[in-house]
């Protein structure tokens, strides 16, 4: 089982950074949603185009936007 370090270093398994073909090096993103934390691969241009159909609201500030995900 993964410790955390003193410096808050997590070594990943080797079996599971080779399922998710992870190697040393590779950039990768953390998230924490409802108390889970989640490592995703990075891919660059993975998400190229995904979002391109959304529009912002220009009245809702990048805070008021994250409060109402989470509430």
């Amino acid at each position: 089982m993964p410790k955390i370090s003193l410096k808050r270093q997590i070594t990943l398994p080797v079996d599971q950074c080779q399922q998710l073909d992870i190697h040393p090096g590779d950039e990768v993103e953390c998230f924490i949603y409802k108390g889970h934390l989640t490592l995703i691969k990075k891919v660059p241009g993975a998400a190229k185009g995904l979002l391109k159909h959304v529009k912002p609201l220009a009245d809702m500030t990048d805070d008021e936007s994250l409060q109402a995900e989470f509430n």
